[in-house]
């Protein structure tokens, strides 16, 4: 019990991001794709949902509180999802980033110590985003959190190479959470925008940068996958045996299933079996304990999640902190 419990999965709401794009051409149309995307019921469960949780979300007393029940000494603080806003134009887009990130580096500061913070970068104009993750970083924050995609970009664009060389640069990290997914009214029923939508999307975004080679090219990057990289990690069988029998699957030098050890990924997957083969697949010093603290698609008691599980001691104690307090330490 030497290094603190860590939960690398948590976030904040921005009021002053919402503010800043009220009003502004573009909102109506994306919250107008949001609803066709997750359907009616589940709009109707959102926003209440939110609402009951929004201390926790913006008031650092309150979610210190709610740590110290849950045990957690360390939380990587993330804006929520919602604040991506890629359809914003360059300046809109900018001042968003700016705003996060100053917003988020305010609310760590009231907690020296338990909080650390990531900020936002524009993947809808990538020329924006190296200036945008210095500016996260020179505020104080660890890294940024970015979506699966932006609109008509997948992360295997090469507009994204110096977003890559400029995180291992500078050693920042990124943390990878999909916001909405493309297959829009196919899933506009029972909650499946995300509880399929989601893993989805990890899955796609992380073959993306392994099929591509950024991976390759990148082998330092710092990059956390959230909701346990989706259904990618379980199910990389398929995507090495195409790997291995067609040339037009051969985009990266090896077998895509060996880039997990190059990753990491949050604990959060909702299931003991799952997650002892995501330790097995990726291993146990590439899991990070993860809550996606406070919503409701995740967990009030992520150890006591962890230790359902039934890890050995070693394996435990490295998802529940070990692993983050290393990753999380300034140089």
């Amino acid at each position: 019990m030497t290094a603190p419990t860590v939960d690398v999965h948590a976030h904040v709401l921005l009021p002053q991001v919402e503010e800043a794009v009220a009003g502004r051409a573009g909102l109506a149309e994306a919250r107008a794709l949001d609803a066709r995307r997750n359907g009616s019921a589940a709009l109707a469960v959102n926003g209440p949902m939110v609402g009951a949780r929004a201390p926790r979300l913006t008031d650092v007393a309150v979610r210190l509180a709610a740590m110290d029940a849950q045990g957690v000494d360390v939380q990587l603080v993330s804006p929520s999802p919602s604040h991506y806003h890629y359809w914003a134009g360059p300046q809109l887009a900018e001042r968003i980033c700016r705003l996060a990130n100053e917003g988020v580096a305010a609310h760590c500061a009231k907690a020296p110590g338990r909080l650390h913070g990531l900020g936002l970068v524009p993947l809808q104009h990538p020329d924006l985003a190296v200036p945008l993750l210095d500016h996260a970083l020179d505020e104080g924050l660890l890294g940024v959190e970015i979506s699966s995609h932006a609109p008509g970009r997948e992360l295997s664009d090469p507009a994204y190479e110096p977003l890559w060389s400029r995180a291992r640069e500078r050693g920042a990290l990124l943390f990878l959470h999909p916001f909405g997914c493309t297959l829009d009214e196919r899933l506009d029923r029972w909650y499946l925008s995300n509880t399929v939508g989601q893993p989805t999307e990890n899955a796609v975004a992380l073959s993306h940068l392994i099929f591509s080679g950024v991976l390759d090219r990148h082998p330092d990057l710092r990059l956390i996958a959230a909701h346990g990289g989706g259904y990618l990690p379980t199910h990389l069988g398929r995507s090495d045996h195409a790997w291995r029998v067609r040339p037009d699957a051969q985009g990266c030098s090896r077998e895509p299933s060996s880039y997990l050890r190059q990753l990491y990924f949050d604990s959060l997957v909702h299931d003991p079996h799952v997650l002892r083969e995501l330790l097995r697949a990726a291993g146990p010093e590439r899991v990070l304990l993860g809550s996606d603290f406070p919503f409701d698609m995740g967990t009030d008691d992520p150890l006591g999640v962890l230790r359902a599980a039934g890890l050995p001691d070693a394996d435990f104690h490295a998802v529940r902190g070990g692993n983050a307090a290393a990753l999380l330490r300034k140089d």
